[in-house]
């Protein structure tokens, strides 16, 4: 982009880390977002887009951007994350006064595929995090895995959430702080099997954990990496047959969805996971009618 452009472009990031708050994850997906629709204009209109080209932009440039989106064959919701990043940008440029463009206005969201969580079973889900430990050759790498997996279902963090905790915030008492998206906050119930857990990973961690550093390290002492998480899930599923779907993140949506079928209310399943909207905690209701009617199905013996 041209240097007027990348200036409000560097602003608009100031304000995304400062401001708003935003998880260094979420921030880096945004500006990824914005630098590949400022890509796509290189090639669209013909050189280095600067503020006076978004100001000039019409729908039906918007419109290409999509169309070639499409041609990538990006998913809907990636496209959909995409165009609600440069809509946001355009929003904050009007705000503070950089320049005005109502054309990305009339351009609509990609209708996306209805989707519901897909936690695993509760028996799958014990059997992960009782188990995961088996897999590392290092005993103390094998404690700290069990420990992240039974904070992850035992209190229905994000893996972003128990990575980011630090020394000093691991959880020994009966309730946990946590720091959420956009900086908000959270209290949850810490069971005694949880805390038993990170006692157990913090006594046998080689490296010294001071009371500002991250909680879960890695193999060489340094703050433990997501993507080793991912990994030893993909291993995990492997070994004890579980679905593509057994993620991490499926640990969270196991705690909400095991919750509410032990009768749980919704709105405290709400303010557990940290959800702004409840909305968006109601989709655990569709899975565990699904989940009840499937096993009505196979169990019932009218029900053939």
């Amino acid at each position: 982009m041209a240097p007027d452009l990348g200036a409000v472009a560097a602003d608009w990031r100031r304000w995304l880390t400062h401001e708003k708050r935003v998880s260094p994850h979420t921030q880096q997906a945004y500006e990824t977002d914005l630098f590949a629709f400022s890509g796509f204009l290189v090639r669209h209109l013909g050189g280095v887009p600067g503020v006076d080209d978004l100001r000039d932009l019409q729908p039906a440039d918007f419109r290409a951007w999509l169309a070639w989106r499409a041609g990538k064959d990006l998913s809907r919701s990636s496209t959909a994350r995409a165009l609600s990043v440069v809509r946001g940008f355009f929003r904050w440029c009007e705000r503070n006064d950089r320049f005005t463009n109502h054309a990305i206005r009339s351009v609509r969201s990609p209708k996306l595929p209805h989707q519901l969580p897909k936690p695993l079973r509760a028996d799958d889900a014990l059997e992960a995090v009782q188990r995961v430990g088996e897999l590392s050759e290092d005993p103390w790498i094998g404690l700290r895995d069990v420990a992240l997996l039974t904070l992850l279902y035992g209190c229905g963090l994000r893996i972003s959430e128990a990575l980011s905790l630090t020394r000093s915030e691991a959880p020994n008492d009966a309730v946990l702080l946590v720091t959420g998206k956009g900086g908000k906050q959270r209290m949850v119930p810490v069971l005694p099997v949880i805390r038993d857990a990170v006692a157990a990973y913090i006594k046998a961690c080689p490296y010294e954990l001071a009371p500002d550093v991250a909680l879960f390290r890695g193999a060489r002492g340094g703050p433990l990496n997501p993507a080793v998480a991912q990994r030893t899930m993909r291993a995990m599923r492997g070994w004890l047959g579980l679905p593509d779907t057994a993620t991490p993140h499926a640990l969270r949506h196991s705690f909400a969805t095991h919750l509410l079928s032990g009768g749980g209310d919704l709105r405290s399943i709400q303010e557990l996971l940290g959800h702004a909207s409840l909305s968006t905690t109601q989709r655990y209701t569709e899975v565990a009618d699904s989940t009840l009617l499937s096993e009505y199905r196979a169990a019932h013996p009218r029900a053939r």
